[in-house]
């Protein structure tokens, strides 16, 4: 199984998920679409053909539904 490159970390209580390729910060993002901006700054051709639901994205804290926490 493939090592995930792109990690996206559990939403914060705004909402925002810290984002990270190859073990590098490199954004936070506020909804999905905001990845393949950081992938193309990170330096990754053609960002927009990675695949957010693929093996090589792990997503914590939920799936890319997920932007905001529930209320305790």
């Amino acid at each position: 199984m493939p090592v995930p490159r792109l990690v996206v970390s559990p939403p914060d209580e705004n909402g925002r998920r810290r984002v990270r390729w190859d073990g590098q910060s490199i954004g936070v993002a506020h909804q999905p679409s905001d990845i393949p901006a950081f992938l193309q700054e990170a330096g990754l051709e053609d960002p927009e053909d990675i695949d957010l639901t693929g093996e090589l994205v792990e997503w914590r804290g939920g799936g890319p539904e997920t932007w905001a926490e529930s209320p305790p």
